[in-house]
């Protein structure tokens, strides 16, 4: 089989792009991605080669980032390499360190599509599409794991062509394809020695599971393989039933959504449908057969998540959302302005002879830190409980929610009120009161400059 015609069909069949679309490639440097840059060449499309350094592998790292700039210098491709701080990232936001590689490189190609991050350094147009190397045997791996973690029907089907702006024009190729490609081309590519440890589930379903049941059941790959594409149907089956029972049950009333009580209890399957209802509200499975009992409980009685709480009211259930913003968090990587559930925070650092300090009738949306005591990047999020900081003025540390009581803040109030943190201490309780440890002094030279502007 010619596998640039089986591209070039299998591109065509899905609609992925179009042959005068610029493309950004996303190229490790191993085989899977060079055989997407050889046969993307051979196919006459146009692209850009963006390769993401996570620095987990040494001078490993560092071979790869040379060899994938040779490698765009063979196609005559702009090339683009960022790196990242992944285990930083990954202790941050606590994430496991192959979820913070994932969440770096695809937030990165994503800002690059969109015209920002590194998109001035391309020549010509902007890339249309981020096109990844992901292969047959990926999906089959990815399917098996998402069997063995239980995410249902979608997670059966595997990787889509096509998903969240990422496209996929290999998942029809399995790995000795390409690897034959690759030979029969002679082209070269690198080896990333993580790969061939199983301390990850992927690599050990890749390297233990798939061979043991390739024994029992030599066909094992390609019935697997076949599996997907039907997979992806039932799915589509399965989501069509969901939005008619969704258009009988629900009521749209602003932010809220109304679910008549008795209705709901008439409907079969009951558990799979209103947990399809309500994942998209931050629930988890674990949570339907709390969630089933309010359907004979008390009016008053409500099941949270981290964004919305379900409660019974009458013969209903009501969806709705918690104080606005209370889950999110927000990284502050410098200067700028940001924007949030609360409104806008605009951050600027100026030499303290240019800024107009604050003054005794100072006003509480605009704060002034020393600067010199500031290392980015920041965390914007709600107060919660156990927070603590040193208020203005103060040489001892006090509890936030003894602050706000001190303040007079009403439950309501006190659900709006947000922190700016740095390495889990807070510099401004915003709108009203900075840390004492990092107010300017006699010694500051730069300035940091907070305004908030509420929505």
């Amino acid at each position: 089989m010619n596998l640039l015609r089986s591209f070039q069909a299998y591109i065509e069949e899905n609609h992925l792009f179009n042959p005068k679309d610029r493309l950004l490639l996303a190229v490790s440097g191993g085989i899977d991605s060079v055989v997407l840059c050889e046969l993307c060449w051979q196919g006459g499309y146009e692209f850009v080669i963006a390769h993401a350094d996570f620095g987990l592998r040494g001078e490993e790292s560092e071979r790869d980032k040379e060899f994938v700039e040779g490698l765009a210098k063979k196609y005559a491709a702009p090339f683009l390499v960022k790196s990242f701080d992944t285990k930083g990232y990954a202790a941050l936001h606590k994430v496991s360190v192959q979820v913070a590689a994932r969440e770096l490189r695809y937030g990165w190609f994503r800002e690059i599509i969109a015209g920002k991050g590194d998109s001035p350094l391309i020549e010509g147009r902007t890339p249309k599409y981020i096109v990844t190397a992901h292969h047959r045997d990926d999906n089959i791996e990815t399917s098996l794991m998402n069997f063995f973690k239980g995410t249902g029907i979608a997670g059966l089907r595997g990787m889509l062509p096509e998903q969240d702006g990422i496209v996929r024009p290999l998942l029809f190729a399995g790995k000795e394809q390409l690897l034959g490609f690759a030979n029969d081309h002679h082209l070269n590519w690198v080896e990333d020695s993580s790969n061939a440890t199983d301390k990850y589930a992927r690599n050990y379903i890749r390297h233990q599971l798939v061979p043991l049941l390739q024994a029992i059941y030599p066909g094992v790959e390609n019935n697997l393989a076949a599996n997907l594409p039907r997979f992806r149907e039932i799915e589509t089956l399965y989501h069509q039933a969901i939005d008619q029972h969704k258009k009988k049950l629900l009521e749209y009333k602003g932010q809220e959504v109304h679910i008549p009580v008795l209705k709901l209890k008439k409907t079969e399957p009951l558990a799979t449908i209103l947990y399809e209802i309500v994942k998209e509200y931050g629930f988890s499975p674990q949570q339907i057969t709390e969630i089933t009992s309010l359907l004979d409980s008390e009016t008053g009685k409500y099941v949270q998540s981290a964004t919305h709480r379900i409660i019974r009211n009458r013969n209903w259930l009501i969806i709705a959302p918690l104080a606005a913003g209370e889950s999110s968090h927000l990284l502050i990587e410098g200067a700028g302005n940001w924007q949030f559930a609360m409104g806008n925070l605009q951050l600027s650092i100026h030499a303290v002879a240019d800024c107009q300090l604050p003054t005794a009738n100072r006003q509480l949306h605009i704060a002034h830190l020393d600067a010199g005591m500031i290392n980015f990047p920041l965390l914007l999020r709600p107060w919660k409980q156990g927070d603590y900081f040193y208020p203005l003025g103060m040489k001892k540390k006090k509890k936030l929610s003894r602050f706000l009581i001190d303040q007079k803040l009403s439950k309501t109030e006190k659900e709006k009120v947000w922190v700016l943190e740095m390495d889990k201490k807070i510099l401004w309780v915003l709108g009203m009161r900075i840390d004492d440890r990092f107010r300017i002094t006699g010694s500051t030279t730069t300035v940091l400059k907070m305004e908030l502007k509420p929505s």
